[in-house]
């Protein structure tokens, strides 16, 4: 019965100290974490700072619509109009066909425009800050500002195992006092048979 104690000791003891020692070390990548998933799980409902309200086209039929390349032509020209300084390759194109628009984003900054699937017609423009929080959140823009494709990784498997580690050596914790102290109930209770 002793030595099942001291292992049930022992190995809290090295629990507590490496969930320390991880939790320190993981808690700038937690609070980063925690912090721009919350506000990705509010994007939506920020009035349009994170992410921009989506626009409706004139219409939602599929063979009413113009082509791609004109879509992009359109959006194009709307950058050169509204921020003639701004690189203009295109990063990807979001068909929202119950809308009838078309959310065109470019690579290199946080700008969208939003043109109408009918018209060809550019909507808005809009900086779309919740890329900035989502390339934060999931560390590819360390992949982005180091031109590797391996921070986000590094980052995200890093934080996996911490975070992983901490879940498990937490419930250890918290469960091996009350190991202990059943341990120590039935050892009282033979005793004083």
């Amino acid at each position: 019965m002793q030595s099942k104690k001291n292992k049930t000791v022992i190995y809290t003891r090295w629990y507590r100290k490496w969930h320390r020692i991880i939790g320190i070390t993981g808690l700038a990548v937690f609070f980063i974490m925690s912090v721009t998933g919350l506000l990705l799980i509010w994007k939506k409902n920020s009035g349009g700072y994170l992410l921009g309200e989506t626009r409706h086209g004139k219409a939602t039929i599929a063979s009413e619509w113009v082509k791609i390349d004109s879509l992009q032509h359109a959006a194009i020209n709307f950058l050169v109009l509204k921020k003639p300084e701004a690189d203009r390759e295109i990063d990807r194109i979001d068909i929202r066909p119950e809308k009838g628009v078309a959310k065109i984003s470019f690579k290199n900054h946080y700008t969208a425009i939003q043109v109408d699937l009918t018209t060809g017609q550019a909507l808005t423009i809009e900086t779309r800050r919740a890329d900035f929080i989502e390339q934060l959140h999931d560390g590819s823009l360390f992949d982005k500002i180091a031109d590797t494709n391996f921070l986000k990784l590094l980052y995200g498997t890093i934080a996996g195992l911490f975070l992983l580690f901490l879940s498990f050596s937490g419930f250890f914790l918290w469960f091996n006092p009350k190991k202990l102290k059943k341990i120590k109930f039935n050892k009282q209770g033979t005793g004083t048979q």
